[in-house]
């Protein structure tokens, strides 16, 4: 550990493990499954390949990651979250549920797949407005361009969300681009308007689709301090 606060604060030491520029972002892109080098390079287009080294080499040196070597015929190199990384979850959640409220600072830029799916999980069915949805039980596999997720939903609980394809058929599959699907999950594009003009492809079970899309709430943006 290069630098630290030199605080006997576990928040301070928290942020001497992912307090750095770019740690706990290449953190986020973990949390739903490995991920090779070349994949954290193109989620993370704007971080150089020296800092992307460093930061890998320092957060399995604390323990959040370690390196697996893929069997063949993969043969691969990835990296992958620990138990103890693992942890940071509600972090993440709750690090996303404050930032959204931003009363000065609106959400701007390009985000990765899978933010675009961890959206999803982080605002799935509460922290919002509106009354709770009916619970449902179905499972889904959504491509956005080149990546592939599969959820299952469990009495209208969201009990997975993982990236790859899913094991066995799924009752929903999704087709389309990322942002296509961010801009049917924000509102900003009916479902029905996606799929009529061809950005979203489906087959399965539409209504099983509308209730998905319709699961995340996210937290309206508190007005800004007067003065």
């Amino acid at each position: 550990m290069t630098r630290t606060y030199g605080e006997g604060c576990p928040i301070a030491l928290s942020l001497d493990i992912v307090g750095e520029r770019w740690a706990l972002l290449v953190v986020r892109e973990l949390r739903l499954g490995p991920r090779r080098y070349r994949d954290l390079q193109e989620a993370l287009p704007g971080i150089t390949p020296a800092v992307l080294s460093k930061r890998l080499k320092e957060l399995e040196e604390y323990g959040v990651l370690r390196r697996r070597e893929l069997p063949p015929p993969a043969a691969a190199r990835v990296y992958e979250l620990t138990e103890w990384g693992a942890g940071l979850e509600p972090v993440f959640q709750a690090l996303a549920r404050w930032g959204v409220r931003s009363p000065v600072l609106p959400l701007t830029g390009e985000v990765s797949a899978d933010s675009v799916m961890l959206g999803l999980r982080t605002f799935f069915g509460g922290d919002g407005d509106g009354p709770p949805h009916a619970p449902w039980t179905a499972s889904y596999e959504i491509a956005l361009d080149r990546d592939v997720y599969r959820l299952v939903v469990e009495d209208g609980r969201l009990a997975e969300l993982a990236r790859g394809p899913a094991a066995t058929a799924p009752d929903v599959v999704v087709r389309t681009t990322k942002a296509a699907w961010q801009a049917v999950l924000d509102g900003a594009e009916p479902l029905a308007d996606a799929v009529a003009a061809g950005r979203l492809t489906l087959t399965g079970d539409l209504d099983a689709l509308r209730r998905l899309v319709d699961a995340p709430r996210k937290i309206r943006p508190r007005p800004a301090p007067a003065g």
